[in-house]
């Protein structure tokens, strides 16, 4: 079954998918948001277009667990992407996806601003991963 994830920013939406057996996951590019509605219709032809049979977004929670203002956004947009596409949406925890993601920039050399053009699509990959190995 192939997943497609995002990792929802206020400026960039970073996006991953998985090969069709969900095995390996596959980091293709940092969208920038153009406001709920149009970002709803570009996500959904995405993955009506690579044949997604799940979206999964990645939900900021709080360090102690609980929900806050961010993860009420991420669950709106989930609901109004699972209605438009029709697709059932999942959530994964993020916390802390973004760190690892510069982290494992740092050691692979990148400069900060090579960083800053990757990291979405990095920490989707990797709350994707993660998603991918509890099923």
């Amino acid at each position: 079954m192939r997943v497609l994830c995002l990792d929802i920013g206020d400026v960039r939406i970073g996006v991953a998918v998985s090969d069709p057996l969900g095995i390996s996951t596959n980091g293709i590019e940092t969208h920038r948001t153009e406001g709920q509605e149009k970002d709803v219709l570009y996500f959904t032809e995405m993955a009506r277009s690579r044949g997604c049979e799940r979206i999964v977004l990645g939900l900021p929670l709080n360090m102690d667990g609980t929900e806050g203002d961010r993860a009420a956004l991420v669950r709106s947009f989930g609901a109004a992407l699972e209605e438009k596409s029709g697709i059932p949406v999942d959530y994964e925890d993020e916390r802390l996806t973004t760190v690892e993601a510069e982290e494992m920039l740092i050691e692979a050399g990148l400069s900060r601003q090579e960083r800053r053009k990757v990291i979405d699509k990095v920490a989707a990959e990797i709350i994707l991963r993660s998603y991918l190995n509890k099923k």
